[in-house]
């Protein structure tokens, strides 16, 4: 019989550094290999190129994944879900340990590329496998790697189903069941309720919003929500500008789209606007129009926001990093006056992102508003719909998969509580069907 083991490295006490093992017999599959946003003093565009992991690691900024020596087995693959840097950001710090492929969907495979280039201290030549969503990769004679198409708030998203002898071990991290999409297709539900019915050891799931009532609203929401704010500051001359994430890819071509009708000219600002958005314009995701701009770096950034102050501010349209008030980030060097871009009464601001619930995010981010009010700023807050499960998606996936065993992660403890009840609720029983782990822990089913 063939024994499986779930290792939790990260992202078992805490939202971030996401790392799991599953072990089958003595081959072991890593998923995921994510940073700690708020412990690097988060950033989209923060600069950790030059550190040592364990620095990162006595940090907490990346998994602790010196627990792999006792795993009892080889690691033959790391296997990535999706781009953002909770999932792939520790790979240009751990990723060389091991002698593995990285295996990611294509787009997530790109910025994996992009993250190692930028790596300044490890040299890491693990070969990178672009693997198309719904596609397999053979591991080992017994053992098949498949990428089941879901959606998130980035494109290219998927969970990932590890076939073995004893039937499928599912990593369901970051979802919404978004039957509305507006970019990609909706969740492969066909395929999800066929490899529950062929048969699922056990689901590793995220726990993030599992204590939230109802079901996540479609990105489509998201889109007139943000349309209809974008539209609706058009009746009196101000200058508009709108942050959201940089790796939503769906989120800032609906803002393209509303600075068509608004008849003012898109500009995308910051270097991680210009990495996410270039690569998923070079791979199709997205089309540009002919009059959008896009700055990366420092100098060129500034550079056009005092073109902006010297033109008028009704022309354009700025997307730029620092929803959660980063410091070094656009918004927050434009609310400081850092910029020659400046925040007069009556411009309108605008969050397209919810605040992380983090002390210190909370913080910054409160900070940069008391900034903005001071200036006179008009704030439009939680122009947003989240990417992740509400508790009735969680209750439908459940159901879908049928898993023999669950494990929430992507969580604090919490997260992970009110994930058990749900799953008490759907006939789960705790500490024998739905186990909470802890980084460090292995669990053999």
């Amino acid at each position: 019989m063939t024994e499986i083991g779930i290792i939790a490295v990260g992202g078992y006490n805490e939202m971030g550094r996401n790392m799991t093992g599953v072990r089958v017999d003595n081959d072991i599959i890593v998923l995921d290999m994510g940073l700690q946003l708020d412990r690097v003093q988060i950033h989209e565009d923060v600069e950790i190129d030059k550190m040592h992991s364990m620095d990162l690691i006595k940090m907490g900024a990346i998994p602790d994944d010196t627990i792999m020596k006792d795993a009892g087995g080889s690691v033959k693959a790391i296997v990535c879900t999706h781009g953002h840097l909770d999932h792939i950001g520790a790979i240009p710090k751990l990723a060389h340990r091991y002698k593995a492929p990285i295996i990611a969907t294509p787009y997530t495979a790109e910025l994996v590329k992009h993250e190692i280039s930028d790596e300044k201290k490890f040299r890491v030549n693990n070969e990178v496998i672009p693997l198309k969503i719904g596609g397999r990769y053979n591991l080992t004679p017994d053992v098949q790697i498949e990428f089941i198409r879901i959606q998130h708030s980035i494109v290219d998203s998927a969970f990932a189903a590890i076939h073995t002898p004893e039937g499928v071990v599912l990593y369901a991290s970051d979802f919404k069941l978004d039957r509305t999409p507006t970019i990609g297709e909706a969740p492969d539900f066909a395929r999800l309720k066929k490899i529950g019915k062929d048969g699922v050891r056990a689901m590793i799931t995220e726990s993030t919003n599992s204590g939230l009532s109802g079901k996540t609203p479609s990105e489509q929401i998201a889109k007139d929500l943000v349309r209809d704010v974008l539209l609706g500051t058009e009746e009196t001359e101000s200058g508009v500008i709108i942050t959201t994430f940089s790796s939503h890819v769906a989120r800032i071509n609906a803002i393209i789209q509303a600075a068509e009708e608004m008849d003012r000219i898109p500009v995308l600002l910051g270097r991680s606007m210009e990495r996410y958005l270039s690569i998923a314009q070079k791979m199709g995701y997205i089309k540009f129009p002919n009059n959008l701009e896009i700055y990366g770096n420092r100098n060129s950034v500034d550079k056009f926001l005092k073109r902006i102050s010297q033109e008028g501010k009704k022309k354009y349209l700025p997307i730029v990093t620092g929803h959660q008030g980063e410091p070094d980030a656009i918004l927050t060097r434009i609310a400081n006056g850092e910029t020659q871009f400046r925040i007069e009464p009556g411009d309108k601001v605008i969050f397209s992102a919810n605040t992380i619930p983090s002390p210190m995010t909370m913080a910054n981010r409160h900070a940069l508003e008391i900034k903005l009010k001071m200036a006179g700023a008009r704030i439009y807050e939680n122009v947003h719909v989240s990417g992740h499960a509400s508790r009735e998606d969680h209750w439908e996936l459940l159901r879908m998969v049928n898993p023999e065993q669950v494990i929430p992660s992507h969580g604090n403890m919490v997260m992970h509580s009110h994930y058990v009840e749900l799953a008490e609720d759907a006939g789960y029983h705790f500490g024998d069907t739905v186990h909470i782990m802890r980084n460090g822990e292995e669990l053999v089913l």
